[in-house]
């Protein structure tokens, strides 16, 4: 594992996963392996409910991962992975908000009961389950975030938000910048197309 991504949903996390699986060659775990894997389903609601899965045994074969669940545990695995780096992706508070509330927390009221125990499960436990609620949500965001600051080992930091391109993840992982531009996905729209097809598969 080369990168912990510690950075919530909706800060560029996808776009992050494409970047990095270009630049290592290798595979990033991201929320939407968890449903490509619906045996992930009940590690994930363990580790909400403090039951610590084998970090190990979960991201065999990733060289990376972002996003929720993951940036909930960034604790656990940045010391079950000593030698990762631990990338902080940010967004402005206000927009981080409008986002996530027209996309992720909506999705997880409809989402499958087994998907959506999971999510509570964390969320209760290590984020908010207040998604109505703004000042709750961006109070949580904010604390996530200074709690990453205070807890990670300058050295180890590495802080980056869409803005940035490649140059923060090219000059931590020692690599040159890639000639293509960075990629840039899961925007609002891509998101709920995403959500409505899986939605309709299910149907």
């Amino acid at each position: 594992m080369r990168i912990v991504g510690a950075g919530l949903g909706r800060t560029g996390t996808l776009s992050l996963k494409l970047a990095l699986e270009k630049l290592t060659g290798g595979r990033c775990y991201h929320m939407v392996e968890v449903f490509a894997s619906p045996e992930h389903l009940s590690l994930w609601r363990g580790a909400g409910d403090g039951r610590t899965p084998d970090w190990r045994a979960l991201f065999r074969g990733y060289d990376s991962v972002v996003d929720w669940p993951a940036a909930s545990f960034w604790p656990e695995l940045m010391r079950a992975f000593p030698d990762a780096i631990v990338l902080l992706s940010l967004r402005d508070p206000d927009s981080w908000w409008r986002s996530a509330h027209d996309t992720i927390f909506p999705s997880i009221r409809r989402a499958p009961a087994p998907f959506r125990e999971m999510i509570e499960s964390i969320f209760a436990a290590r984020f908010t389950d207040a998604l109505e609620d703004r000042d709750a949500c961006i109070a949580a965001y904010e604390r996530h975030n200074a709690a990453v600051r205070r807890g990670v080992p300058p050295e180890r930091l590495v802080t980056w938000r869409a803005s940035d391109g490649w140059g923060p993840l090219c000059k931590a992982l020692g690599l040159p910048i890639p000639a293509e531009p960075f990629p840039h996905a899961n925007s609002t729209e891509d998101f709920l197309a995403r959500i409505a097809s899986m939605a309709a598969e299910r149907d």
